[in-house]
């Protein structure tokens, strides 16, 4: 009597038993790459997620999606797949909590982007976070300007967490609405007090071209000192 399922071709694709061997390579060769590859992404592209969840969902997705669809993918070989991220999972796990620069490579650290009204230049840059980017999340939270963020931080998870001022603190400030910050000019017009656009220092400025005493920028915009409105 014939079989109804040709079991070698199904479990194993008529591979012989020691590609298992070779699948386990391919599996630690693929979620090496696929975290180094996201750590470079950086946070903001796998936002709410840390780096190694995404791994985790991107390889466990792509091994239990392959066995369903494609004749030529055995059964056996993606479940030795799941068997190796688990216990790759729990490795990484493990050495997270075992070794503090280990976790910070993995999962990154916490970095301050904005001290006092002003932006951390470097920490900015090493984000590699767009200013309009930047701008728009802080537009949501209701932010008119720099002047109304004690600080604010770039979490692990991508996300930006602030605290503001008191509106007795409110000071000068980087404008960050479109219609202002657009007015941005490398020459002033009158005196008055303006912020640098690209770090948001203020100072007191007379009319002429002038040079940021934190970054060397010339470029510049009007400050304002308005409340936030919560």
């Amino acid at each position: 009597m014939k079989e109804i399922f040709e079991w070698n071709r199904l479990l194993f694709n008529d591979l012989p038993v020691n590609f298992l061997f070779e699948v386990i390579f391919r599996s630690t060769i693929m979620f090496t790459v696929l975290l180094l590859t996201l750590k470079l992404a950086g946070k903001r592209g796998v936002k709410q997620l840390s780096i190694f969840e995404t791994v985790i969902i991107i390889a466990l997705g792509s091994a239990a999606g392959d066995p369903m669809f494609y004749e030529d993918v055995g059964i056996v070989p993606a479940i030795v797949v799941f068997m190796v991220i688990i216990l790759l999972y729990r490795l990484v796990t493990w050495l997270t909590g075992k070794s503090k620069n280990f976790e910070e490579f993995i999962e990154g650290k916490t970095e301050c982007i904005i001290d006092d009204g002003k932006f951390s230049v470097e920490t900015f840059k090493k984000e590699s976070l767009a200013q309009d980017e930047f701008f728009t999340e802080l537009r949501i939270k209701s932010v008119e300007h720099l002047g109304q963020i004690k600080n604010a931080y770039m979490e692990t998870s991508g996300e930006i967490s602030i605290f503001y001022y008191p509106d007795s603190e409110v000071k000068y400030g980087l404008p960050i609405t479109p219609a202002l910050f657009n007015l941005k000019n490398k020459e002033i017009l009158e005196n008055g007090v303006y912020s640098c656009t690209f770090c948001g220092n203020i100072e007191n400025q007379k009319s002429g071209v002038a040079t940021c005493s934190l970054c060397h920028k010339k470029e510049w915009v009007a400050a304002i000192k308005t409340l936030r409105i919560a």
